[in-house]
């Protein structure tokens, strides 16, 4: 073999070994169109801004850009601020992973707080953890989350599951939509059921109602309730009509019909049990309600939690409650929704810092069910009041700016609505797990609507003409790899003008407008 010919031969195994490589490194990244090099510097400097890491749990700063690269879909976009915020989050989610015996949890404080269960772990903010986790490539995180409530809390000598409300039966199925783990429903439906039952024998009252006191609705100091105060609450309520609502179908994909009938009934009973008696007309609003059956006569940000389950009627007076959001006399402040209106004349007055005040200051856990709540009401209703994507948008970009401290990414427990203090300023509240944001940007601004059958249903929040461009790339999907792509004129991806969709790489649609879509996934 003459000297030309190995050069030659060395060059075509080079270049296959080149293509080799370049194949496993697209395998193990999961996209087509974005690499993680897009968020290397973001995640460079929140390591940065961490660099002493006095936690340290299962992924550390230095492993994190190797995690998210491996768990995470990667998103671009023209808003600087939505992108930077979304991979922030993803890094500070991470953060709050935690292995242990039995498996893998997510804590809500990243250092140990004394009214928390084994391992740190917090109920309060498990609806959001999950839904939030759902995106996640490897499932066995959450998988584990959800098993170390039903299953391993239980175990303990003080269990902590019934500490707080949640809507972890709709979260369950809300996973389900996006991984279709029947396996998954099947070993963990009688837990669920037993834990619907639980919430009855402890928290039912003879109306049909549920009770639940404000700090175990993880909404302490709040003006309508207090710590003692058994009141008929749209929290608790909402939650366990989503819960039932959840189960039904459950019930119907595993084929048990008589799990299905009974909770479906409930979700009937408690839907309109809710809208007759929470809803106060002379107020236009969802209330809390007092035991003697007074209403508490204060709009909180908690009368939108009904349309998180999409559970009010569709008609113009109900819709009329989403006109305070937009109003500064009611939710809209400079630096958030509010989690009471601002014309009531106990807003704000619980005292500043002392404690955990729902009396107005701006929470990030309510925000998260407020945008996912408009999300359903802009998406699922005809009747819309005077909110559209814009305000979504708005709003979804204000509580973005709201995640900062001295100019630096940052997420705590709640803020003054006026400056962005942060109320609870103590170490404990650094990267505080207690509300979602990716799984916004996911699921209700890029609009991902997980379904049963094996439809890709896509419903974009943005505003008409807002981006040019936007990538979504490498979401796990019904076991598809999805990448959603918008390039109004074809100059930043180089792929055409219009929206496209791809599946596992290949193209399956191509159309020159932005706008809802629905798309037959084949198998």
């Amino acid at each position: 073999m003459n000297y030309a010919t190995k050069k030659l031969v060395f060059c075509f195994l080079f270049l296959l070994l080149n293509i080799f490589f370049l194949n496993k490194t697209n395998a193990q990244n999961n996209t087509i169109i974005l690499q993680p090099s897009i968020m290397k510097a973001d995640v460079s400097y929140f390591n940065q801004l961490d660099d002493s890491e006095d936690v340290k749990n299962y992924v550390t700063n230095a492993q994190s850009y190797q995690w998210l690269s491996d768990n995470i879909p990667l998103f671009e976009c023209p808003d600087t601020l939505l992108q930077n915020k979304y991979y922030y989050r993803w890094w500070c989610f991470r953060k709050h992973l935690v292995q242990t015996p039995g498996g893998f949890i997510f804590t809500e404080f990243i250092t140990n707080v004394k009214f928390a269960g084994k391992y740190n772990t917090i109920s309060s903010a498990l609806g959001h953890q999950v839904n939030e986790g759902r995106w996640l490539r490897n499932s066995q995180y959450i998988d584990d989350y959800i098993s170390f409530w039903l299953f391993h809390d239980k175990e303990q000598k003080k269990p902590h599951f019934y500490a707080f409300s949640t809507w972890i039966d709709d979260a369950v199925y809300s996973l389900y939509l996006v991984n279709k783990d029947k396996r998954f429903l099947q070993k963990v439906l009688p837990a669920l059921d037993t834990n619907y039952q639980t919430w009855e024998k402890t928290n039912l009252l003879p109306n049909g109602l549920f009770w639940q006191y404000d700090v175990r609705d993880a909404m302490e100091e709040s003006i309508s309730g207090g710590r003692h105060q058994q009141n008929m609450r749209p929290t608790i309520n909402s939650y366990m009509y989503g819960n039932a609502k959840a189960l039904a179908a459950i019930s119907n994909v595993l084929g048990n019909e008589n799990l299905k009938k009974r909770y479906y009934s409930k979700s009937i009973l408690l839907k309109k049990l809710i809208e007759d008696s929470l809803w106060n007309d002379s107020a236009n609003f969802f209330e809390v309600k007092y035991s003697n059956g007074k209403f508490a006569d204060v709009r909180e940000e908690l009368g939108y939690i009904p349309w998180y389950f999409n559970l009010p009627e569709d008609d113009e007076k109900h819709a009329m409650a989403w006109n305070q959001l937009i109003d500064t006399t009611g939710f809209d402040a400079p630096w958030g929704i509010t989690t009471a209106e601002r014309r009531h004349p106990l807003f704000r007055t619980h005292g500043s810092g002392h404690g955990c005040e729902w009396d107005g200051a701006v929470w990030p856990y309510a925000t998260a069910q407020t945008l996912k709540g408009l999300s359903n009401l802009l998406n699922n209703y005809k009747n819309h009041a005077h909110v559209d994507a814009n305000v979504f948008y708005n709003q979804l970009q204000k509580y973005a700016w709201a995640q900062q401290k001295d100019g630096q990414p940052f997420i705590g427990e709640y803020q003054d609505e006026k400056s962005g203090y942060w109320l609870r300023n103590d170490p404990r509240g650094r990267f505080y797990n207690h509300s979602s944001f990716a799984d916004l940007i996911i699921n209700d601004l890029i609009g991902i609507k997980p379904r049963e059958d094996n439809v890709l249903d896509i419903k974009p929040l943005i505003p008409q003409g807002k981006w040019k461009w936007f990538c979504l790339d490498g979401v796990l999907y019904h076991g598809h790899n999805i990448t959603l792509l918008w390039d109004e004129y074809g100059t930043k991806y180089h792929k055409g003008k219009g929206f496209f969709i791809y599946d596992n790489g290949k193209q399956i649609l191509q159309k020159k407008t932005l706008s809802d879509t629905e798309l037959n996934l084949r198998n």
